[in-house]
């Protein structure tokens, strides 16, 4: 398996892991969001995900942890915006 080593790639890794996550989890994150619990509920989700994109992005590219957070805002909490909770 190739270690990814450019951001773009990184950043469509990390896409992919958040909609999967997403996907398989719309109730828990509803429900989540609009508990403000989101990151305690989805924690075992988030580190699976984690730990798949740090096995696969490699640990020298500069700034490897921004695409894997952003996507965590960008797929797997904003297309839950429209959910009434106290967060927003």
């Amino acid at each position: 398996m190739t270690t990814i080593n450019e951001p773009k790639d990184a950043e469509r890794l990390a896409r992919t892991i958040m909609s999967d996550i997403a996907l398989y989890n719309q109730d828990e994150i509803r429900k989540s969001i609009k508990n403000d619990s989101l990151f305690e509920d989805l924690k075992d989700q988030l580190e699976e995900g984690k730990r798949l994109y740090d096995s696969r992005v490699d640990p020298e590219m500069p700034k490897r942890w921004v695409p894997y957070n952003r996507a965590i805002v960008d797929v797997l909490v904003k297309q839950f915006g429209n959910i009434d909770s106290d967060i927003w």
